[in-house]
């Protein structure tokens, strides 16, 4: 997937669960996607500040606590050192309605491991995983159809 496309996915994902996007938010999440280091919120802080003068490092922080609470970034944490950000690549699945045929787009981070694993045991090169979760919608739940 281009960073392009990861970013227009991201800024995406933002606006379904109403959170504003500030060029501030934009910034970082192009920093993410673009940077395969994963990040401190210093280093994210260091980089942009040329851009956004009156952006503290406690901004920083804050918006990547929001992107972390949506789903976009994994906190990665080793030992005492500061918290490395992780823009989550592999990020959406689709939970799709029996009843109506709605897909809902869901952020779960948590099954990257799932590829690894399966790797390593089968001796395959993963390239990418589909899940795809099926119940009955709250619409459909009601009877609204």
């Amino acid at each position: 997937m281009t960073h392009a496309h990861q970013l227009k996915e991201a800024l995406h994902t933002l606006k379904e669960t109403g959170v504003r996007i500030t060029p501030q938010r934009h910034a970082i999440l192009e920093y993410l996607i673009q940077s395969m280091s994963h990040p401190t919120a210093d280093e994210i802080y260091k980089a942009l500040e040329g851009k956004f003068p009156n952006m503290s490092v406690a901004t920083v922080y804050n918006n990547l606590r929001v992107f972390k609470e949506v789903g976009l970034v994994k906190e990665l944490t080793y030992g005492d050192a500061s918290s490395r950000f992780d823009f989550v690549t592999t990020h959406h699945y689709h939970v799709i309605c029996e009843t109506c045929g709605k897909i809902v787009d869901f952020h779960y981070p948590g099954l990257d491991e799932v590829e690894d694993l399966a790797a390593h045991v089968t001796g395959f090169k993963v390239s990418h995983h589909r899940m795809e979760i099926y119940g009955t919608c709250p619409d459909c739940q009601k009877g609204h159809h």
